[in-house]
């Protein structure tokens, strides 16, 4: 029986031969099998979207929560790829000093999704834009030799370190192949169909990293669609989710299951798997927003009781829930109150032990929101 995915096709002769997937286009053929399992999983993720995409529109500093949630999500999807940076390291307020090229990985994450989203009011999602993010993410990093803003001009494989095109774990289509794949790829993204927008980002990603067409930087980039393709959709208004939280935590059944389709074609089982892991996202963001503003509403009531400098400790406070690791010297220059207020107003905060120091031996004595970084923190 044919695999509806695709087939492996044997290149060049002799020593030199090798075979690489060649991907058939979306959506599958046959169909995909709604079954009840994906049925009932497909209405519980809408369901769940639905509901952070109203806790979203009704928090009055939502924006504050979004600005922390697509650093972590940047964190997580580098993480998958063996980038070892921390919340910490990404929120230092040294950090432009102190970048390490793991740090850099994760900042340029941030960058090209923000480039990507305020190119979506120009451009629909395309190989274009696709190029321009992978352009910012792999500026000045690891893989900065490897054509940034270029589909890749060479065969790729994917394997353990020191694997060759003959042992290696998956093959991706040839240059050839890899352009014609990814123009049907682009077309069926911005097809007007009936295909629920989560089934159809769901078969988009895998097929995008079954494509391949970077040399380095696809799992990032294909994660990051995820996100740019339902806010194109008006799934989501704010980028809350952050899927790579579930990626991350079962990174060898993400990379098996995207396997299982390619080598026998059941996209039914990768399409569970996919929904389940924006049900849990959405689930733990929603979880994650609810206790940041229940943490948002006990802090700022405890700062009513400080008397006439409560406006000053007002707007640190406020700061800190976008940057909950701060100097007195940075948030004096950001906030335009001078050295001293500021620095009268993080001892009001220490306090109350809504602030701690967090290293007395740094040339700039830094303060964390301890309680925020604890829920931000989790699964990073």
């Amino acid at each position: 029986m044919k695999n509806r995915a695709g087939e492996y096709k044997t290149n060049l002769s002799g020593e030199l031969q090798y075979k690489s997937f060649l991907p058939k286009k979306l959506p599958p053929n046959p169909p995909i099998d709604y079954d009840k399992d994906i049925i009932h999983i497909l209405s519980k993720t809408n369901r769940s979207l639905g509901i952070l995409e109203g806790i979203s529109s009704q928090v009055p500093n939502v924006n504050l929560f979004v600005s922390m949630y697509v650093k972590k999500e940047a964190l997580l999807s580098s993480q998958i790829e063996g980038t070892q940076a921390t919340l910490e390291d990404i929120l230092d307020p040294d950090v432009e000093e102190n970048t390490n090229r793991h740090v850099a990985d994760v900042i340029n994450y941030i960058k090209a999704f923000q480039y990507g989203k305020k190119r979506l009011n120009d451009l629909p999602i395309s190989s274009r834009l696709l190029k321009e993010i992978h352009e910012v993410l792999m500026c000045d990093v690891r893989g900065s030799e490897k054509n940034p803003g270029e589909f890749r001009r060479s065969q790729n494989w994917i394997g353990s370190q020191g694997s060759t095109l003959k042992n290696a774990k998956y093959v991706p289509p040839n240059v050839e192949d890899m352009i014609e794949a990814i123009s049907e790829f682009e077309k069926f993204l911005n097809e007007d169909d009936d295909i629920d927008p989560l089934i159809k980002i769901g078969l988009a990603h895998y097929q995008f990293e079954t494509i391949h067409p970077f040399l380095d930087g696809n799992g990032r980039i294909g994660r990051l669609l995820i996100t740019l393709f339902l806010m194109e959709r008006k799934v989501l208004s704010y980028e809350t989710l952050y899927i790579s939280y579930f990626l991350k935590r079962n990174r060898i059944e993400y990379y098996d299951r995207m396997m299982e389709v390619r080598t026998k074609g059941n996209y039914e089982q990768w399409i569970k798997f996919f929904l389940l892991a924006v049900y849990e996202s959405s689930e733990d963001a929603i979880k994650t927003i609810r206790e940041l503003e229940e943490l948002h509403n006990k802090s700022f009531k405890s700062i009513e009781k400080i008397g006439r400098a409560s406006k000053t400790v007002r707007r640190v406070l406020k700061y800190l829930e976008s940057n909950p690791i701060i100097d007195i010297k940075k948030t004096s220059s950001e906030l335009e109150i001078s050295y001293n207020a500021v620095s009268n107003a993080v001892n009001h905060l220490v306090k109350l032990e809504i602030l701690r120091q967090t290293d007395s031996a740094k040339r700039n004595r830094a303060f964390s929101y301890e309680r925020y970084l604890k829920i931000m923190r989790k699964d990073t």
